[in-house]
Formats: structure tokens, C-alpha cells, sequence
């Protein structure tokens, strides 16, 4: 995704943030009664100063000796408990609207096309589900709990500061303008670092993502010291971006303070100057200042929030840059249900291309009777791949259509098509979680014994059983406690309990040792039998006896036919079995294209 693409704009970005809040008004309107309290108690705390000097300290008022200490116990109290209900309250309105944004953001992602996560790094997507809703979390919490709390407050700590002295309070209360200005200025240049920085830091998740993924890799070719290095770099140019963050922040409320300051100084004289003529009481004076030193807090406070509330803006921004792509492959509007596979698959005049002008597949036309087995050979980049990637809608045909039982995939629910089609790759995907979930992935509700059945056909039961918990076990992530050829076997029981009429078997042996590969070559066996199936494969030995076998070039289908027909041609096919064999015994090959 382009880090320039240009998000909502403010007006509308703060709509769509308060509309998340609009569902919990009920526990809004009870919190802004206890912040309220909360406001009434700390203005009338700033009240009480003036009968504490004037009938205490001045008239030695005995009664009111008694009668304030209790009511500023009782004030404190209030306060105290109004406070943590309206906290508790204000905390859970944040917290629930950023689990549901995770949710959110996590859900539209699933429903994204193939082709967005082929544009998006795994790294920033992390990022933008991790550290940027946890910015907006910041924001929102920031919004619905401190600023009210502390407009409240300056209302009526406001209103004792007129009812002392309507005069001095006009010329207090006119400072506060002056501090809008930097408010303003600093909002905007952190804003702008913030954005900076969580793209740095999506920067750094990619990063960790490839190189954590690819430690076999990185450690294989002694590339540890340029993987330091690169890192370095990026957490360098992250620790400049918090820096600047830091600067502005601190230099705004210091800044705050001074214009505080000031306008403090003046009061003081004035006060002062009213006092000694005898125009004021100490009390009245003191209960106005401590008003006004108070009031400077929550202005003050109400600065640190801006900045938060703009680092939250800036993550909003990008969080809605996901939320708002549209799925490029959706259900059509009264799609029909695609029922289970009965007569074949049809490639009509198919074209397609991942990018405009670079078409990988030329017009393709091709039909697989049910129960077939199509192997699929030819040269890297010749378009096998991604014909079977059509099947289930991974991504769209730029032309033509590809029918099951002469309907128009497009024309069913994304859903009945994929119920129909079960995939094991070469790159065998399998979840931090136990054998049995693992195999169940496609059916969750298969009983105990269609699980072990299904272990079994895979010629997978006899190494589950010796795992420390059998099928309890939790294979770690991308089952990295298995061996390669163990966890191949586990994706084959995945798909035989699926038991779906369609198979597509992507290189689903080339990476395998000689016994892993028997293993799973039986296991396959099983699989396919009474399916439909598509395989693509390198190793020409694993598809001798398919049914038929389609020779793909350059986006093409070159020749078609069985294993001793295409050898008989002498032809590309006739080629690449000779490549193999020269291969298999350790023959150099020469004049390769």
C-alpha cells in the first residue's frame, strides 16, 4: 500500500470514530454524571478556601473549625468514588470500541482478496492490528474519559473564579486563548510524526516478519551481520521519529505553564493591590487563586490529550485505509448455491493477468470431466499455478469464464464454490495447535473416529500415536515439530476428512526425502480416489499414470495427452522428461532454455 495514499479527512475521521462510541450512550450519560461530581467536588474543594481564611485563620470561627475539615473529608470522599466509577465506566467503553476495531480490522481482512496480501506485507498488517489500534485505544479512551472530566472541571472551577471576582476572572479566563495557538501548532507537527513513525515502525515489523520467518535462511548464508545492519538502520530512523515526538511534547507543556505563569504574576498584583486597599478579603483572593491554579491543571492537561488524540488520528487514518479497501471478489447479489460437482470443469477462452499488460494466461480452453485426473507440467512462469488459482476464485479471470457443471462460478456464493475444493501445497500450512484440530481444520464437527479414519488414509496414524499426547499434541507454529514429510501427511488427512470433490495438489511432493515421499505418494493415492483432481507438479515421475496431462508454456496450453503420447511427440513434454532423468542420475545438462 502506497504510505502516500491520502486517508478521510479530519471532520469525517472524528465522525467515525465517535460513531463507534454512539452504542454505548447509556454508560456515556452515567460517567458524565460521576465526571460532574467529580468537577463539583474538586471546584468546591477551590470553594472552600475563602470561609477556611476568612472564618478560621481570620475570625477564629470555632464552629466552622469543625464543620470544614468534615466537609472537605466529605468532598474527598465524593470525589474518590465518583471518580473511579466514572474511570471504570470510561475504560470500558474504550477498551470494548478497540476490540471491536481489532475484530473489525481482522475480519475485513479475511474477507481481502489474494491479490491485496500480495501487495501488503504480512509485517504491516501486523502492524497496523497491533501498534496502531492500540494507538487509536490511546485516542479514544483519551477522548471519552479525560476531556470531558476535564471540560467539566474548568466550568467550574470558571464559575467560582466569576462569582469571587467577575472582574479579575473576565481577565484570567482571557489568557486561555493564547494557549490555543501552540495547542494548535504542536497538534499538527505531531501528527505528522506520528504517521511517520507507525510507518517506520510497519517498516520494522516487515522486517522482523521476513528475517524471524527466515532465520534458516539468514543463519544458512552467514547474513546475520546484514540483518543487524538493516534492523539498526530502520530502529535508528524510528528512535530520530520518537525524538522529535518527545521534543515537541515536552516543550508544549512548559510552554502552557510559562503563559500560566504570566498571567498568574499579573493576578497576584491586582489581587494583592486589591487586598491592601481593602477593596478584597485575603479569603476571597486565596479561594480565587487557588481556583485559577487549579483551572491551569486540566487547560494543561487538556494539551497532552491533543497529543495523544493526534497520534490516535494519525493510526485512525491508517486503520481505515484497510478497512475501507473494497474485496475485489464478493458474492453477486442473489448468488446461487453451486451444488457438490457432478459433470466437470470448464476453462472457456480464459485470460488472465496480475497486472495490466502482463497477461500470464492466453486464452484457455479446457474441459475435465468429474473424477479426472489433469496433471499439469511445463517451464516456471508458464501460468499452472495460477489456472488452478482460478478455480476457487483466489483471483478474478481478466476474460472468459470458468464453469463447474456449466455455471459461471461467478454467479455462485464464494463459499459453496470453496466447499467444493480442498488444496494441499508444497508449502504445507498447519497451526500452533494439536494434531486433531489440525486435521478437523475443513470439518470441525467430524467425529473421533472420521479423524483417526482420515489419519490413517494418510498413512499419518502410526507417528501421531507416538507424539507425547498422540492426537493432543501442539505441533508448534506451522508444525515445526514435525518432519517435512509428517507434516505433509497431516495436511493430506485435512483434506481426505474435508472430502470434497475437487483436489488441487500443488508440487505436493517436491520437497520431500525418498521415504517421505512414498509415504505421501500412498497417502495421495488415497486422497484422489473418486476425485477430480488437478495436479501440478515438477517431478514428472508423480503424474506417469494421470489421466491426462496438459503441457503449459508461456501461458498456453503447448500439448495434451497421456505420458506416452506426449513422449511420442518428441516435443517440450519429450524435453523435460530427458532434463529429469539427466537430473535424477546426476547427469549435467546442457543447453538448457
Amino acid at each position: 500500500m502506497s504510505k502516500k495514499s491520502k486517508g478521510p479527512d479530519d471532520v469525517v475521521l472524528y465522525r467515525r470514530l465517535l460513531s463507534k462510541v454512539r452504542p454505548f450512550w447509556t454508560r456515556l450519560l452515567w460517567a458524565m454524571a460521576l465526571m460532574i461530581l467529580v468537577a463539583g467536588a474538586s471546584s468546591a474543594m477551590a470553594y472552600m478556601v475563602k470561609p477556611v481564611m476568612d472564618d478560621i485563620f481570620v475570625a477564629k470561627d470555632r464552629a466552622m473549625l469543625v464543620m470544614v475539615p468534615l466537609a472537605v473529608i466529605v468532598l474527598y470522599a465524593i470525589k474518590g468514588t465518583c471518580s473511579y466509577g466514572q474511570t471504570y465506566l470510561m475504560q470500558f467503553v474504550g477498551q470494548r470500541i478497540m476490540t471491536e476495531f481489532r475484530v473489525d480490522l481482522y475480519a475485513h481482512l479475511q474477507k481481502l482478496s489474494l491479490s491485496y496480501y500480495d501487495r501488503v506485507p504480512t509485517g504491516e498488517l501486523m502492524s497496523r492490528i497491533t501498534n496502531d489500534v492500540n494507538n487509536i485505544q490511546g485516542a479514544v479512551s483519551s477522548v471519552v474519559t479525560g476531556v470531558l472530566k476535564d471540560l467539566f472541571t474548568i466550568f467550574g472551577l470558571i464559575f467560582v473564579i466569576l462569582y469571587r471576582d467577575w472582574f479579575l476572572g473576565m481577565f484570567a479566563v482571557g489568557v486561555f486563548p493564547l494557549c490555543v495557538i501552540p495547542l494548535v501548532k504542536f497538534g499538527r507537527r505531531l501528527r505528522k510524526i506520528s504517521r511517520r513513525s507507525q510507518e517506520t515502525m510497519a517498516d520494522v515489523s516487515v522486517l522482523l516478519h521476513e528475517t524471524i520467518s527466515g532465520a534458516r535462511i539468514v543463519k544458512g548464508f552467514c547474513r546475520e551481520d546484514h540483518e543487524i545492519a538493516r534492523f539498526s538502520a530502520e530502529a535508528e530512523r524510528l528512535f530520530q521519529l520518537r525524538m522529535k515526538d518527545v521534543s515537541t511534547r515536552a516543550i508544549s507543556s512548559p510552554l502552557m505553564e510559562f503563559l500560566g505563569g504570566l498571567g498568574i504574576a499579573g493576578i497576584i498584583f491586582y489581587g494583592g493591590w486589591q487586598v491592601i486597599n481593602g477593596h478584597s478579603t485575603p479569603g476571597t483572593f486565596f479561594s480565587f487563586l487557588t481556583a485559577l491554579i487549579m483551572l491551569y491543571e486540566p487547560v494543561k492537561h487538556l494539551s497532552n490529550l491533543n497529543n495523544d488524540i493526534q497520534n490516535g488520528l494519525a493510526s485512525a487514518t491508517r486503520v481505515y485505509e484497510v478497512l475501507d479497501t473494497p474485496p475485489q471478489i464478493v458474492d453477486k447479489p442473489q448468488a446461487l448455491t453451486l451444488p457438490r460437482l457432478r459433470q466437470g470443469i470448464e476453462f472457456r477462452d480464459v485470460s488472465f493477468a496480475y497486472r495490466p499488460g502482463e497477461t500470464v494466461l492466453n486464452h484457455i480452453n479446457l474441459n475435465v470431466p468429474a473424477g479426472q485426473l489433469l496433471a499439469l507440467v511445463g517451464t516456471s512462469g508458464g501460468g499452472k499455478t495460477t489456472m488452478v488459482n482460478l478455480l476457487p476464485r483466489f483471483y478474478e479471470v481478466s476474460e472468459g469464464a470458468v464453469l463447474i457443471d456449466g455455471v459461471d462460478i461467478r454467479d455462485c456464493t464464494l463459499f459453496s464454490l470453496r466447499s467444493q475444493i480442498a488444496i494441499v501445497t508444497q508449502q504445507t500450512i498447519l497451526f500452533n495447535d494439536t494434531v486433531r484440530n489440525n486435521i478437523a481444520y475443513g470439518r470441525p464437527e467430524a467425529s473421533e473416529a472420521e479423524i483417526v479414519e482420515a489419519a490413517r488414509a494418510a498413512y499419518a496414524l502410526d507417528f501421531i500415536e507416538r507424539l507425547p499426547s498422540g492426537f493432543d499434541t501442539v505441533i508448534g507454529e506451522a508444525g515445526v515439530l514435525l518432519s517435512g514429510g509428517e507434516r505433509q501427511r497431516l495436511s493430506i488427512a485435512r483434506a481426505i476428512l474435508a472430502d470434497r470433490p475437487i483436489l488441487i495438489l500443488d508440487e505436493a511432493t517436491s520437497s520431500l526425502d525418498t521415504e517421505s515421499e512414498l509415504y505421501v505418494q500412498k497417502a495421495l493415492e488415497n486422497l484422489m480416489r473418486g476425485r477430480t483432481t488437478l495436479v501440478i507438479a515438477h517431478r514428472l515421475s508423480t503424474i506417469q499414470r494421470a489421466d491426462r496431462i496438459l503441457v503449459m508454456s508461456e501461458g498456453r496450453i503447448a500439448e495434451e495427452g497421456r505420458h506416452e503420447e506426449l513422449l511420442a511427440l518428441q516435443g517440450l513434454y519429450s524435453r523435460l522428461h530427458r532434463m529429469q532423468f539427466a537430473v535424477d542420475q546426476g547427469l549435467e545438462v546442457g543447453g538448457v532454455a
